[in-house]
C-alpha cells in the first residue's frame, strides 16, 4: 500500500467531514491508502498547554508522515481568508524538510470550509498552496469534468474541495460537496500512482 497523507484541522467538524470523503476517494484507487492526521489547536499564552495526543479521532501529524507519504491532501477552515493558525504553525515547522527537498515532486491538494458563502474559500485554498509550492510539490485541482462544479450552490472550486458550513457551523456537507471531495481524493491518488510509476 502507498500512503497518502490527509492532513486537516477542524474545529467544528466540517473540514473533518471533507477529509473523510477525500480519504474515501483516495482508497477507491487500487493500492492507495489514506493516512488521516490532524494538528493540535494553536494556543495563546493564556490558554492551557496543548495536548501531546488528541482525546479522540485522528492522531497528530508528524514530519515523518510528510516524508513517508506519496502525496498530501491539506484541509483547514477559513480564518479571514487564510488557513487557520494551527495548520500554519505546523507548516512553519517544516523548514528541515524544505532544506532536504523531501517533498519535491509529491502531488498535493487543498480543501476548506467557511461559515459564510463568500468568506474566503478561494483565497484560503490559494494561500494554503503557498507552502506546498515552496516545498516543490505539484498542485492537483478539480477539473470541470466533475459535473458537480457546475451544479453546486454551496462549496466547490477548481482550486480544491470546499464546504459552506453556515454561521453556526450546522450546515451538513451537500451531495455535490461530498462528491467533489471524493473526486479530489481520487484524482490525487491517481496522480501519485502515475508519478510513482
Amino acid at each position: 500500500m502507498n500512503d497518502i497523507l490527509v492532513l486537516y484541522y477542524s474545529l467544528h467538524g466540517s473540514v473533518k467531514q471533507l477529509a473523510r470523503h477525500i480519504a474515501h476517494g483516495i482508497e477507491s484507487v487500487e493500492g492507495m491508502h489514506a493516512r488521516v492526521r490532524t494538528v493540535p489547536k494553536a494556543m495563546c499564552e493564556s490558554d492551557a498547554p496543548a495536548k501531546l495526543v488528541p482525546d479522540s479521532g485522528a492522531p497528530f501529524a508528524t514530519l515523518r508522515d510528510l516524508q513517508e507519504c506519496e502525496a498530501v491532501a491539506m484541509g483547514s477552515p477559513t480564518r479571514f481568508g487564510n488557513m487557520a493558525a494551527a495548520m500554519k504553525l505546523f507548516w512553519d515547522g517544516t523548514s528541515g524538510l524544505w532544506l532536504n527537498g523531501d517533498l519535491i515532486g509529491k502531488p498535493a491538494c487543498v480543501f476548506t470550509s467557511t461559515a459564510s458563502m463568500h468568506g474566503g474559500q478561494e483565497t484560503t485554498l490559494m494561500t494554503m498552496m503557498l507552502p506546498l509550492l515552496h516545498h516543490g510539490m505539484i498542485i492537483v485541482g478539480l477539473p470541470y469534468s466533475a459535473p458537480e462544479l457546475n451544479q453546486t450552490r454551496s462549496g466547490g472550486t477548481p482550486y480544491g474541495a470546499s464546504h459552506w458550513a453556515g454561521p453556526d457551523g450546522g450546515e451538513q456537507v451537500t451531495e455535490e460537496e461530498r462528491r467533489l471531495a471524493y473526486v479530489l481524493g481520487r484524482r490525487l491518488a491517481e496522480t501519485a500512482r502515475k508519478l510513482a510509476a
